[in-house]
């Protein structure tokens, strides 16, 4: 019994060395970085203007490889299969959560099936109205939907989306009751607010300013943590008398469960000084983007935190299937 436990010891002891010296020499060969998008998308700007700066640091080539379809689901699941050594990473999105939180018949667990390394960007939430609503603000809002409830709608960009399940947090949040008119995508669904068909668009702030800026929108607030660079003039949820209130469409890095710590620190790190690069920066802000960045602990809480909120959202809603 001790020869075996000693040689358990020694095979394990073997093991952790092997690792170790697999990290010190990580990464040996270029990367992949998976996204669920198409090319264009939110996704890949991030996956790109990030992952050219990590092949800087890093001496191996990030490519990017696009798999979409489910939503970004088939893209996660395959990352999740994937051995467990960092080559092959996903660009993770608030999507994968929203998706865990309306749906049942999902393949992999988002929180146990990846090691987070670190958030990457977020495109922030703007809440916006027709004005022929007559209302200028979260309070007059609010005030208007209590009087008719059940008769204002509102325009996402598709059912449990972060737009939608964050517009119905809005709803639950101050006890109001509004009609949802879920479209395919942002262009169709903007027209219609535009129109007038639809009064209500919670929408992407690099979307919704533009109409906000020119008069054709009424922007009421923005539903991040703290005021975007895009909207600085628009006041926070929070800040309109919902505490604590804050969604965003973001975007992170993430790799394979099991990979080892010393290889998800030293991606991190790259991950990191990519964001901070004042060119980088620079490049993801002019599009709308607000840079993240992070350990992967403050990762993982931001995860498990959403995942909660999401799904407390979601069956409010009658959403789960």
């Amino acid at each position: 019994m001790q020869r075996i436990v000693l040689l358990a010891l020694t095979l394990g002891l073997s093991l952790a060395a092997a690792l170790e010296g697999r990290a010190e020499d990580f990464p040996s060969r270029p990367l992949r970085l998976i996204i669920g998008f198409p090319p264009g998308s939110a996704a890949d700007i991030t996956a790109r203007l990030v992952g050219d700066a990590m092949s800087q640091s890093l001496h191996q080539q990030v490519v990017v490889e696009s798999r979409p379809g489910a939503g970004s689901s088939l893209a996660a699941e395959f990352v999740a299969r994937a051995p467990a050594d960092g080559y092959t990473l996903y660009i993770g999105t608030s999507s994968n959560l929203t998706n865990a939180a309306t749906s049942s018949n999902l393949h992999f667990d988002f929180a146990k099936d990846f090691a987070p390394i670190t958030p990457l960007t977020s495109l922030p939430l703007i809440l916006a109205v027709h004005p022929s609503l007559g209302v200028s603000s979260v309070r007059e809002l609010v005030e208007l939907a209590k009087g008719k409830p059940g008769e204002l709608t509102y325009a996402s960009v598709g059912v449990g989306t972060t737009p939608h399940l964050s517009t119905e947090l809005f709803s639950q949040r101050t006890h109001i009751k509004l009609v949802h008119v879920p479209y395919q995508g942002s262009p169709p669904a903007v027209t219609d607010v535009l129109a007038g068909r639809v009064s209500i668009m919670l929408g992407v702030a690099s979307t919704m300013m533009p109409h906000v800026e020119a008069g054709r929108l009424v922007g009421l607030a923005s539903a991040s943590a703290k005021r975007p660079h895009i909207a600085p003039n628009l006041p926070t949820l929070a800040e309109s008398g919902l505490p604590d209130f804050a969604t965003e469409v973001w975007f992170g890095l993430v790799a394979a469960a099991g990979t080892p710590r010393p290889v998800v620190e030293k991606l991190a790190v790259a991950a990191n000084a990519a964001l901070a690069a004042e060119a980088v920066g620079a490049k993801l802000r002019v599009q709308g983007f607000e840079p993240l960045g992070g350990s992967p602990e403050e990762f993982a809480e931001v995860i498990a935190r959403d995942l909660v909120m999401w799904r407390k959202a979601a069956e409010a809603a009658g959403l789960r299937k």
